[in-house]
């Protein structure tokens, strides 16, 4: 007699496993928020620009420049990236793409 296994994660992608966990939104949204603050440290390392030089640069408080740099904090204004980007001599740019 043979026994078949049911394996429901076998074929499916990872956007359907966040899909069918109700996470997808709160996943997607920290993936970017990690790129973004990756990205900034990279961007101030490259410029010489520390967090104290980048908060007086955007004449406000270190621990908005930390909010700005936390990987997990995804409640950043477009303004303020935007803000940070241009003082650090960058531009800031969005795209999407067919999801």
């Amino acid at each position: 007699m043979t026994t078949k296994l049911h394996a429901p994660g076998i074929g499916s992608s990872f956007t359907d496993f966040l899909e069918e966990e109700s996470i997808r939104d709160d996943v997607m949204g920290v993936a970017a928020k990690r790129v973004i603050a990756w990205e900034f440290e990279r961007l101030m390392k490259e410029s010489k620009v520390t967090k104290s030089a980048l908060a007086s640069r955007l004449h406000t408080s270190r621990s908005q420049v930390d909010r700005l740099l936390d990987p997990s904090n995804v409640k950043v204004q477009l303004d303020t990236l935007a803000k940070a980007a241009d003082v650090l001599g960058y531009r800031l740019k969005i795209g999407f793409e067919r999801g």
